[in-house]
């Protein structure tokens, strides 16, 4: 076990050159958020996690807690299930992971201990609001030894945005009155917030493309008809980094879809929440994201095994050796976990 949280650690902590950009966009009661994720490898699945399903946390170092999952989501998985960069789940919330060096997780204490993304599933299967999200700082923490630093972009049904962010061993929240923009990228959020309203030059390229997120927010919130999942695309491609942006992701939260595109399939895909179907069965439907067509996927899930698990994690893991090396050991434990993981009796 402790050899599968050296993996995710490894893999995270190798995500330096990760310059991913998310937001949230507004309009007359609708809320859309996108998501690009950059990286070496554009390897992934798309998974259906179920509600009624019992889990409990994956780390040596602190107390565990045990839940059983009250919401379906659809997560983005590279490494395996139960460990998402992010996704949305029925309720509406959205919860995706950025890159921040500064980040600095609680020391170790009385809380129930999670590896940094372990702690995205927890929040999908348990929380409804961004509100529900911050309660849950009072008894999980993120297993600060070895993790990756980490900040998150959550929004939920209602339009409210937070920015997520562990400074000098606290949690730093922005929402309401506090968050200027509903953006994120890789820099510490008040940061980048004082370099934009200053209007200097020479932006570097994290707060260069927060910038440009939230001077296109702005225009969307003057335009007429132009459709939010299609304004949401454009923005992601004013700031997506050649060679590295390998998913666009657009969550529209009002109506319950997910829309992405990859680098090798840039045709748009989507999957309606009304047509899926959450309940527990013991399996978790899934998609490849290198899967060719277009359109709707909800007809060509099927349903994940190990095999497949594991192959995703051994093909992820080969194909950003550059980066990062994982032991046959660790990609082992990495790809038996979701066994682990059952339908409530």
């Amino acid at each position: 076990m402790k050899k599968w949280l050296v993996f995710l650690f490894m893999m995270a902590l190798a995500v330096h050159s990760m310059a991913c950009s998310t937001f949230l966009l507004s309009r007359n009661g609708r809320h859309v958020f996108g998501r690009n994720y950059d990286w070496v490898s554009g390897n992934g699945m798309l998974m259906v996690n179920a509600r009624g399903v019992t889990k409990s946390s994956f780390t040596p170092d602190g107390n565990s807690i045990a839940w059983v999952s009250a919401y379906g989501s659809t997560t983005f998985n590279q490494f395996g299930k139960e460990f998402p960069h992010g996704g949305m789940n029925e309720k509406g919330l959205v919860v995706e992971l950025m890159w921040l060096n500064e980040t600095s997780y609680p020391a170790a204490d009385k809380r129930a201990a999670l590896n940094e993304l372990q702690w995205i599933q927890y929040q999908l299967d348990n929380c409804a609001t961004i509100e529900d999200v911050m309660a849950t700082d009072k008894k999980i923490r993120i297993n600060r030894a070895g993790a990756a630093p980490l900040h998150y972009l959550v929004a939920d049904a209602h339009g409210k945005a937070a920015t997520i962010e562990f400074i000098n061993g606290k949690m730093v929240v922005h929402q309401g009155s506090h968050l200027d923009y509903p953006v994120l990228t890789n820099t510490v959020y008040d940061e980048a917030v004082k370099q934009v309203k200053s209007k200097k030059s020479g932006y570097d390229n994290s707060v260069e493309r927060f910038a440009t997120a939230c001077t296109m927010i702005r225009q969307f919130q003057n335009t007429g008809n132009t459709d939010h999942v299609d304004y949401a695309f454009t923005i992601l491609d004013r700031v997506a980094q050649k060679g590295y942006t390998k998913w666009s992701i657009v969550y529209d939260i009002s109506k319950r879809q997910v829309y992405y595109r990859t680098d090798v399939q840039p045709q748009r895909k989507v999957l309606a929440f009304g047509a899926t179907d959450f309940s527990c069965t013991g399996t978790t439907p899934t998609i490849h994201l290198s899967a060719p067509g277009s359109g709707n996927v909800a007809g060509k899930l099927t349903p994940l095994s190990f095999e497949q698990n594991k192959k995703l994690i051994e093909q992820s893991a080969r194909e950003s050796q550059s980066q990062v090396t994982i032991t046959k050991e660790s990609i082992a434990g990495a790809a038996g976990y979701f066994k682990q993981v059952a339908c409530k009796s």
